[in-house]
């Protein structure tokens, strides 16, 4: 059996509809906090069962029967760690054949605040002795996508970018890839250095939204302080607003470009333009 942690969230559920193209549902099982929020994937014949980061006895029934794991991090910031080693050491005592975790791109050396917690769950990972696998995923389209709304009020796109280059993807990507690790043996050991085969400038990104859309985009170049302040303005909370402050400063640097074919060899097929990402985004928002 195949277990996904986190699994109402959002690349979770991703990565559960893409096992399903593969294996039978009965054989996912799909660990959650909140089992009422996962009624619908057990309607598909999905195993939902209770996991808390802050139970560890939880993880123990969760895991029963299972081989392989997907550690998906914890979206909770600055306290992944511990929440991770909770899962780790009890895949550990399930005696899993595999346990997938999904990293950050480049972790070992990137400069991204976010970096931190995933360098330390991978070498967690590392002293466990598990046999694992390391999907180190690029920047998520939808971290730009999900703007669309603002920029097409303002008429214009912020960040602090600079000319920085992304090699983004969508979630639907990575699950696939992810999905296809968990399906495919020979896994352990592997890091992959997971990101779209194009890349993009912020501004080229306002040029996409702007030939779909019909209406003139721009983007705006700030310091990262007067992004974050911006961001700030806007009702992001103060940690989350630096946080991405950080990635753009980061993506600036170079943190989120990769010339990593490893994601269009899992796929078998290229991953998804941010052109593409930004169209289907535009046609949900229309809805």
């Amino acid at each position: 059996m195949l277990a996904i942690t986190g699994a109402t969230g959002q690349l979770g559920r991703l990565v559960i509809e893409a096992l399903r193209q593969q294996v039978p549902a009965s054989q996912i099982v799909a660990t959650v906090r909140d089992v009422h929020k996962a009624q619908d994937l057990a309607k598909l014949g999905v195993q939902v069962r209770y996991a808390d980061y802050t139970q560890p006895e939880s993880w123990r029934d969760a895991f029963a029967g299972v081989n392989k794991v997907l550690l998906i991090s914890s979206s909770e910031v600055g306290q992944r760690v511990a929440q991770h080693r909770t899962v780790i050491e009890a895949a550990k005592a399930a005696h899993v054949t595999l346990l997938a975790y999904t990293s950050i791109l480049k972790a070992d050396r990137s400069s991204l605040m976010l970096a931190e917690e995933h360098v330390a769950t991978e070498a967690l990972i590392q002293e466990s002795a598990l046999p694992a696998v390391i999907l180190r995923n690029g920047w998520y389209s939808e971290n730009y996508t999900m703007g669309i709304p603002a920029i097409l009020q303002q008429g214009v796109m912020i960040g602090c970018a600079g000319e920085g280059r992304i090699s983004s993807a969508p979630r639907r990507d990575y699950a696939e890839a992810a999905a296809h690790v968990l399906t495919h043996e020979g896994q352990a050991g592997k890091i992959y250095e997971l990101a779209g085969d194009q890349s993009f400038t912020l501004a080229e990104f306002a040029d996409y939204l702007s030939k779909a859309t019909g209406q003139p985009m721009t983007y705006q170049n700030l310091s990262e302080s007067d992004y974050i302040q911006a961001l700030e303005s806007a009702g992001v909370p103060a940690p989350f607003s630096m946080v991405l402050g950080n990635a753009e400063t980061g993506a600036a640097a170079g943190d989120l470009l990769s010339s990593s074919n490893d994601l269009r060899l899992l796929l078998g097929r290229p991953s998804t333009p941010i052109d593409v990402t930004i169209k289907e985004a535009l046609s949900e928002i229309a809805e």
